[in-house]
């Protein structure tokens, strides 16, 4: 099979098993009930994430083997994220306590960075940094923070869905124009996956993802950055730049509501998105502003890295303080006001 048929059958399966699961969800009342912590105001089914982690390991295999995929990345990825998936699935389905899931959460990364190869040299401001154990042990932080800030993030119709498209189809046409072009089948892949579940989650939203769909999301996205930078440094920063929106809201609130002594494990709703989406009385307009975030500024940073050379960590803090400033200014970590 042609690994580039593999991209519409992504995204038919996905839109195809997203209307199933939304059935079952249904029929067996695996409904998200709105609360005082919720941005929702109807009762949605939940679980649709499961279409877009089925649909893309599914395909992983099949890009292996025709060899668009390295065996050892195809191995990383499908086996951490098997696992984060379905740990978030019985979360969905029931309770797992934080330890428990954390303790999953490290176990799922340390088995991606050992087919992946840890974390290779970093670039920083024109030298390469080889961090050795150090580095390694970073990395596994890394991809544990990503699931969890994916999962953090993922509060709102839409959200999560139009992030993962859009960090994907901009790496790939970076990929393309800056000469990477194996690294292009993946990402690609999850791109057409996350879009036939976006039909489904698109506001209003008729099913949401679920931890099962947005831990997956986070990991697999962080082991993309890792494989990348395998294949040049100023890659890793390259997606650091197009994961901005998530990373730097999910990351105020946290460092605010640590400072506030909140228990950060808690559900709340103090996102600056979910700040923003009360504030417009809708989940639309602040869905569409992350995409025109991601196309307009975030991206075409991203270029400046692959095409222009500009410094990687230059780029990262050029991109993150306007996002920073916007986190503050739509409150982000801030007690929601009565």
């Amino acid at each position: 099979m042609s690994p580039w048929l593999i991209i519409p059958l992504a995204a038919a399966l996905s839109l195809l098993l997203t209307g199933a699961l939304r059935r079952y969800a249904l029929v067996r009342s695996i409904i998200d009930i709105p609360n005082a912590r919720s941005s929702h105001t109807v009762p949605t089914p939940r679980g649709g994430g499961v279409a877009i982690v089925l649909s893309f390991l599914l395909a992983l295999p099949i890009l292996a083997t025709t060899g668009v995929l390295p065996w050892s990345a195809m191995w990383a990825m499908l086996g951490a994220g098997s696992g984060i998936a379905v740990l978030g699935f019985l979360d969905d389905h029931g309770h797992i306590a934080a330890r428990w899931r954390l303790l999953g959460h490290f176990a799922a990364s340390i088995w991606a960075l050992y087919w992946l190869g840890g974390l290779p040299a970093i670039s920083l401001f024109g030298l390469e940094l080889e961090l050795a154990w150090f580095g390694h042990a970073l990395a596994v932080f890394y991809l544990v923070w990503m699931l969890n800030l994916y999962n953090f993030m993922d509060g709102i119709d839409g959200i999560a869905s139009v992030e993962a498209i859009c960090a994907c189809l901009g790496a790939c046409l970076l990929y393309w124009l800056g000469g990477f072009d194996s690294l292009i089948a993946a990402p690609l892949v999850l791109a057409m996956a996350v879009g036939g579940f976006l039909y489904w989650n698109f506001p209003p939203a008729r099913i949401f993802m679920g931890d099962a769909g947005s831990g997956f999301l986070g990991i697999i996205l962080g082991l993309f950055s890792l494989q990348a930078a395998w294949t040049s440094p100023k890659l890793l920063w390259v997606w650091l730049v197009l994961l901005g929106v998530f990373i730097v809201d999910a990351t105020v609130t946290l460092i605010r509501r640590l400072l506030r002594g909140d228990k950060v494990y808690e559900a709340h709703r103090s996102h600056a998105y979910q700040f923003a989406s009360r504030q417009y009385g809708r989940h639309l307009p602040v869905t569409v502003a992350v995409a025109v975030i991601n196309l307009f500024w975030l991206l075409p940073l991203a270029a400046c890295v692959v095409l222009w050379h500009m410094d990687g960590v230059l780029a990262l803090i050029v991109a993150y303080v306007p996002l920073v400033l916007l986190a503050v200014r739509f409150h982000a970590g801030e007690l929601e006001k009565p």
